[in-house]
């Protein structure tokens, strides 16, 4: 089988960069959907607009429930078909993005996405994934192209709460560990082939980035102004994540973090705080090295990341409530068999337990 990367068409990345939308999209399309949380709209629809004014585009602006849901995207297609649009735009956080990727893809149309967020490694991939109208993990979505632009502005994404952009080093913290596990066992990538030298260089230079600059940014994020390491910390979560986990793979973080989904306590936490707690678990899982997890505990911990189930509001999670959660995680198809040896559930609950352990140990020391 063939070695595959993919990626977006194209990557910007720049301080004010979205006051130059209209250029960057022109190409795309006339008619431009654009979708987002009431919140992140309320934020830049101004600058958008003033983006597009002199152009001969249209803009059709429209708010986003908040759930990556099969019944939002279908409202949404609605709304697309009854203003005649002809591509597509989100702008927000990760759920608004691969609902907008969803919409575009089943209206057979072109996407350019625009985080206002660094929360997740969303943006770049062909994946979305979808929940169900309560916020329960439902499926992957594998998409047949990425999108066609991804544009961050950074002055923008470093006014967003600081809990976000620390959940998006969540997200991107899982990137390397589930690459080299996805590598070792020769398993395939989101893309359906196998793993390349440069993937799995991309995902080592992410947590690379993250262990060097994660907690200077987070500081400087915290004052609400853009560094340099601001700067790489948004292109970790955001490329380097995006394209590290796509093309070379998922495998036990992730799926502990659907397995999270289903209690209702974890709601309240953002996906990047629960797949956090869902790389611990698979180093658990793997037996990694001490010298190891106690580098991932303390990044963790500098920077704010749960590594206790308390941490995740599930303090009072029973036995069955973790044997629920492992026994989603290694639903059928899940990305947790990508790990180079056999899982079951009860390795997965046990693991979780180990490093809910491990975790309050540290978190004492502190």
């Amino acid at each position: 089988m063939a070695n595959i990367l993919i990626s977006p068409n194209k990557y910007v990345q720049g301080s004010g960069e979205l006051e130059n939308l209209a250029r960057h999209v022109k190409t795309l399309g006339s008619r431009f959907f654009i979708m987002g949380s009431p919140s992140g709209l309320k934020r830049v629809e101004d600058t958008v607009r003033k983006s597009f004014s002199g152009t001969d585009a249209e803009c059709f602006f429209e708010p986003f429930s908040r759930e990556c849901s099969m019944n939002e995207v279908n409202r949404l297609r609605e709304k697309y078909h009854a203003n005649k649009c002809d591509a597509v735009i989100g702008i927000g956080g990760g759920k608004t993005l691969d609902t907008a990727k969803a919409v575009a893809y089943y209206e057979k149309a072109p996407v350019a996405i625009v985080p206002t967020i660094a929360s997740t490694d969303a943006p770049c991939s062909a994946l979305t994934v979808l929940y169900t109208d309560d916020g329960i993990f439902d499926r992957y979505l594998f998409l047949p192209a990425n999108p066609d632009i991804v544009l961050v502005d950074t002055q923008i994404v470093s006014q967003a709460p600081v809990r976000l952009f620390v959940a998006g080093m969540g997200d991107a913290l899982a990137t390397y560990f589930e690459a080299r596990a996805a590598s070792e066992a020769n398993a395939n990538n989101c893309a359906g082939g196998k793993c390349t030298l440069a993937a799995l260089a991309l995902a080592e230079l992410c947590y690379d980035t993250l262990i060097d600059q994660g907690l200077k940014a987070k500081l400087a994020m915290e004052h609400n102004v853009c560094t340099k390491a601001v700067e790489n910390i948004i292109e970790a979560n955001t490329l380097l994540s995006g394209i590290g986990f796509e093309s070379a793979g998922l495998a036990g973080a992730h799926a502990i973090h659907n397995g999270l989904t289903v209690l209702e306590a974890s709601h309240d936490y953002y996906h990047g705080e629960k797949v956090a707690f869902g790389t611990l678990v698979q180093l658990m899982l793997e037996n990694a090295p001490m010298e190891e997890i106690e580098e991932v505990l303390q990044f963790c911990i500098d920077v704010g990341l749960p590594v206790s189930l308390a941490q995740l509001g599930l303090a009072d999670a029973t036995p069955d409530d973790i044997h629920k959660v492992a026994q989603a995680a290694t639903a059928e198809g899940e990305s947790i068999y990508n790990m180079p040896f056999p899982i079951d559930a009860e390795m997965v609950y046990a693991a979780i337990y180990a490093a809910d352990s491990i975790g309050r140990y540290y978190l004492d020391l502190e």
